[in-house]
């Protein structure tokens, strides 16, 4: 099997990279700590950080580990948002008006997140140009995200839409000889993010792993080979 890392993957890396503001010198994380607004909390995996119907009173940054992203339906069906890495704010709905939490966070493995309060982020944003603009740039990119995601449910198969989420978590995983592996999540994850069964997810991964696309001896972690794009492309 080819083992070399996928194009897609390093040019998600850039974009990743980009995002926490390791391409232009412009230190997100620094500017937090040092307005001394922020506090550090270690979450343990699968720990709640909030739920849905909470008070938004913060604004979460990921200083390490990864965050699930979901929403709870009324028949108790959840939906899995997004899986967010080091360098992502998430929560922010409170600096648009939001008053509740409409989805939950959770942790995915042990991850480390600051928590700015609402009003102290928004006399950030008002006083740090560079903050502001980098804020500004991360918001905008969640929103192409959030549009990609939607027209990849309404016109691809499940089975594109596993490849294609494999191929961004992908983005927050380790590199290795045989390419890069995903963060550790489980099947039902992966099923809450694509809108499809667990059954359905278990056999796309074994019918990837047969193709060469894919290495993964149980349910995690999964290394993902640069042959997996062709599964998105065609």
């Amino acid at each position: 099997m080819n083992c070399t890392t996928t194009a897609a993957a390093k040019t998600a890396t850039a974009n990743a990279n980009a995002l926490a503001g390791a391409s232009n010198g412009f230190d997100a994380l620094g500017v937090l700590v040092s307005s001394g607004m922020a506090t550090t909390r270690t979450y343990l995996s699968g720990e709640a950080i909030f739920a849905q119907g909470d008070p938004c009173d913060h604004v979460m940054y990921v200083q390490s580990g990864t965050v699930k992203l979901s929403v709870v339906s009324e028949n108790g069906r959840e939906a899995v948002v997004a899986m967010l890495g080091p360098g992502n704010f998430f929560g922010d709905g409170g600096l648009a008006g939001q008053e509740a939490r409409a989805g939950s966070a959770a942790a995915v493995g042990p991850t480390q997140v600051l928590l700015i309060g609402r009003a102290e982020m928004a006399r950030l944003l008002r006083e740090d140009q560079g903050m502001s603009e980098w804020f500004i740039s991360h918001v905008v990119s969640r929103i192409v995200r959030v549009e990609e995601d939607l027209l990849d449910h309404l016109l691809h198969s499940a089975e594109k839409r596993l490849a294609r989420v494999l191929l961004r978590l992908a983005r927050e995983g380790e590199t290795g000889a045989c390419g890069r592996s995903v963060p550790r999540v489980s099947q039902e994850t992966l099923a809450g993010m694509i809108g499809t069964t667990r059954s359905r997810v278990n056999f796309f991964l074994n019918k990837f792993k047969r193709s060469g696309f894919i290495q993964y001896e149980s349910e995690v972690p999964i290394t993902i080979n640069e042959s997996l794009l062709r599964v998105v492309l065609h």
